[in-house]
């Protein structure tokens, strides 16, 4: 038969007397959400209090302060002085941490019971005073995990009503502005946007550079040489700034509301809004620093620039037509390197082995280009009345039109995309007759693939309707604005839309406004 036999405890050896209790060294956490002037009184409170009480107990030895002011508690990842904290607890130079309550330390579950635990292994306790509980407690963990999840869902609940709030406002068309960010704008004394006509400036000549053909890296580069701040004042520019500030609506007066939104309430992950949440446009909220014809002017430039193979942003670049071939004439440089280098524009197939035959156009210098301008130009009859602009629109077609077809071909579009859902919605729910499901689905699928097609057919015929709108009215206005026209990157660009160059040797050179001379 088995015997057992009890071996008694034997208490561990210490040097320090059983009769003394070691003070336990203590440390106190504080954190305000925003940096409203009442939040700063409470942070300021938090501080006294807790550096007062743990003084004021012979227990303790009071071995710092760590408090975040103006950081959300919904992730620890940029609060510096609770990691600082971790970090010396960790260490072994904290083995009690006073804080207010459980969402004073996270309002995230996870990062709550993260940190806990990870103190907790280390021997370092937690008291969140508002709810009287010790983490090495048996009952901490639990009581943590209750208390936590119920401040994460106050934080999602306070970020839903937020997130409301913002987009109430945006269904109304009210315009909120990152003033610090926004370039050209402050905030009017009516609370909505002024012009700042000193940073103004600086908006109009990112524009006139661009339609100069400069490239956005070339614009950057110029704004750092010469000194300027960017909008944050930093002072290097950077090429997606400048291509910010080219595509930002804003500059001609509309507002484009919701472009962004919060996927995550606890990471405060942003996303781009690509049509996942409605969008609000607002037309002529505010003055304009760029006008609409020459915002629109180079949207369409944006456009043509991106769809080249190459970065080459030359006022000629994809604007010289073969006569002969159809093709388009490129740069190719003479002599590179010595006295007689110079720029000539040949048709791209002249010598391309896979052609049919050779062009028979012959290459052209950019001063003969430049001549050929000025001597069509000086053909133009005296500068059109804003009348003779509204009849060329309305010659293009009416874009409302297109608007309403296109908003009916994509009501169609969404009706067969709820069939498709409601038939797999019958099917799972339901017994079902698999050859009809897959005759009904195969129907609903080519119904959707021709109403898609009509969208995508509608929306490009809109866009290029929209093109040809702005360049007519780029070409008016620059017409009423400049009654003696010489050869400048801006006048190429607001009256041209391409010139040919024949086989023999004569140009002529389409203008936006549909005239050949």
């Amino acid at each position: 038969m088995a015997t057992v036999t009890t071996i008694p405890a034997r208490p561990a050896k210490t040097l320090t007397p059983t009769t003394v209790r070691a003070r336990r060294k203590v440390a106190a956490y504080a954190r305000v959400s925003t940096d409203l002037e009442e939040q700063q009184s409470s942070y300021q409170a938090q501080i006294d209090y807790y550096t007062n009480y743990i003084q004021g107990r012979a227990d303790w030895e009071f071995v710092g302060m760590y408090a975040d002011e103006g950081i959300s508690g919904t992730s620890t990842k940029h609060r510096q002085g609770f990691q600082t904290m971790i970090t010396d607890a960790l260490a072994g130079r904290i083995d009690l941490i006073v804080t207010k309550s459980v969402s004073r330390f996270a309002r995230n579950t996870v990062d709550s019971l993260t940190s806990v635990r990870a103190l907790k292994e280390a021997g370092v306790e937690v008291y969140f005073e508002k709810e009287n509980i010790w983490t090495l407690d048996s009952k901490g963990e639990l009581l943590i995990t209750i208390m936590s999840s119920l401040a994460q869902e106050e934080s999602r609940s306070i970020s839903e009503n937020v997130t409301w709030g913002h987009r109430r406002r945006f269904a109304e068309g009210k315009v909120m502005v990152p003033y610090a960010s926004l370039l050209g704008y402050k905030k009017g004394d009516d609370g909505g946007l002024a012009v700042d006509e000193d940073q103004a400036r600086i908006v109009r000549r990112i524009y006139r550079e661009y339609l100069a053909g400069h490239s956005p890296k070339t614009i950057a580069a110029h704004l750092t040489e010469d000194g300027i701040p960017t909008p944050l004042g930093k002072k290097t520019w950077n090429v997606s700034t400048i291509n910010s500030i080219l595509r930002n609506e804003k500059y001609k007066g509309d507002a484009l509301l919701q472009k962004t939104f919060t996927v995550d309430f606890l990471t405060k992950t942003t996303k781009r809004n690509e049509g996942e949440i409605p969008q609000y446009y607002v037309t002529g909220n505010h003055e304009a620093i760029i006008a609409p014809a020459v915002w629109d002017q180079v949207q369409s430039e944006l456009a043509r620039r991106s769809g080249r193979s190459r970065s080459f942003s030359h006022p000629f670049a994809s604007k010289i037509e073969c006569g002969c071939c159809g093709g388009w004439y490129g740069p190719k440089t003479w002599h590179a390197g010595s006295r007689y280098e110079r720029r000539i524009w040949r048709c791209n197939r002249k010598y391309d082995p896979a052609g049919d035959q050779q062009c028979a156009t012959k290459h052209v210098t950019e001063n003969e280009l430049i001549a050929a301008f000025e001597q069509a130009t000086s053909q133009f009859a005296p500068p059109p009345s804003p009348e003779v602009l509204e009849a060329a629109l309305d010659q293009l077609g009416d874009p409302h039109a297109l608007e309403a077809k296109l908003a009916q071909a994509i009501t169609a579009r969404d009706a067969v995309v709820d069939a498709i859902n409601a038939l797999i919605r019958s099917a799972a729910n339901t017994d079902f007759n698999p050859d009809a499901f897959e005759a009904d689905h195969a129907r609903l699928e080519a119904d959707y693939q021709h109403h898609l097609s009509t969208v995508e057919a509608i929306e490009g015929h809109l866009r290029e309707l929209e093109a040809k709108r702005a360049a007519i009215t780029a070409f008016h206005q620059y017409r009423s604005e400049n009654a003696a026209i010489s050869y400048t990157p801006e006048a190429w660009r607001a009256l041209v839309d391409h010139a040919t160059i024949h086989s023999d040797g004569t140009i002529t050179i389409t203008f936006n406004d549909g005239t050949t001379l």
